[in-house]
């Protein structure tokens, strides 16, 4: 049988890199990785299947794209692999209309929100202009389930018309209706801030929302700015989630409030920003990975997943 201490199976070409730094980064620490793609995952399978392979821990940036990994995903989480994340806690974190109502009473600050239900369940609903007029205009319309990258979101609605129609565009998914939030300016940069979790670390970054532009927050920042707050958050949702990886967004507004106004994205974007504007400083990428093959040796030392 082939043993290997990290699996990580990928579709996305842009994810080249960050796979090609994992492989680098682990055989530093002596961890063995096996690499799972869409020219050989039926050999995967096969080699599951006979148990002639075994792994301990899983990155999946698969099965959620492609389904022909989902026999990979149900195979390795029988045989009690350690995966990153959980699935069956992944589907309930990546709810907004869930997290929203979780995050409130664990005591998170959210934009004020309307949620929904699918047009396919109730198709027509009642909304007062009362109910608009709190969100204010412009406001933001976001499925529950079905966004990725911003995917499907309008950020600036102004009539009912909108939401009539956008709800009929993911006819399955829950809505929010959210009041849209601004972020305070500090030194020139919109505190707007993605915070990832990984690996039991929150790493906040500076990100602005309309260029989609990172920078590294540091930690004189963070005191100059009594930006802890950030930290706690992601903390906090992660003891909620469950989850090892993931991003959120939190914005410092102009009410001098720390809002969570992006709950939970698990498939994080890890894009390098040496290759692209838009990607993750090299230095967190390389932070993260870090942290996670930390878990991965601890796992193969301990055998405590």
């Amino acid at each position: 049988m082939e043993k290997f201490d990290l699996a990580l199976a990928y579709t996305w070409e842009y994810d080249e890199d960050f796979i090609r730094l994992i492989e680098d980064m682990a055989r530093g620490l002596q961890i063995t990785t096996y690499l799972m793609r869409e020219d050989n995952v039926f050999d995967v399978i096969d080699k599951l299947k006979h148990r002639a392979l075994s792994v301990l821990c899983y990155l999946d940036r698969a099965s959620d794209v492609n389904d022909d990994f989902e026999e990979i995903a149900h195979t390795l989480t029988r045989r009690n692999t350690k995966i990153f994340n959980p699935y069956k806690l992944v589907s309930h974190a990546i709810d907004k209309a869930t997290m929203h109502l979780e995050f409130i009473t664990a005591g998170l600050h959210t934009p004020y929100s309307i949620i929904i239900p699918p047009f396919s369940e109730e198709e027509e609903i009642y909304l007062s202009l009362d109910d608009l007029a709190i969100l204010d205009r412009p406001f933001i319309i976001k499925p529950a389930n079905t966004t990725g990258g911003g995917m499907g979101v309008v950020t600036g609605a102004e009539t009912l018309k909108e939401v009539l129609e956008e709800r009929m565009t993911n006819n399955e998914d829950k809505y929010l209706l959210q009041e849209k939030i601004y972020p305070q300016i500090l030194d020139g940069k919109r505190a707007w801030f993605r915070s990832f979790w990984a690996f039991g670390k929150a790493i906040p970054c500076w990100w602005d929302d309309q260029t989609h532009y990172y920078s590294e927050l540091t930690s004189e920042e963070v005191e100059k700015f009594h930006l802890q707050e950030l930290f706690r958050d992601t903390r906090k949702i992660a003891r909620l989630t469950g989850l090892d990886f993931f991003s959120t967004e939190i914005v410092l507004s102009t009410k001098g409030k720390f809002i969570v106004v992006d709950y939970v994205n698990d498939q994080c974007d890890m894009r390098f920003q040496s290759r692209h504007f838009d990607g993750v400083p090299d230095n967190i990428v390389r932070k993260i990975i870090y942290n996670m093959l930390l878990v991965v040796r601890k796992v193969k030392r301990t055998g405590q997943k």
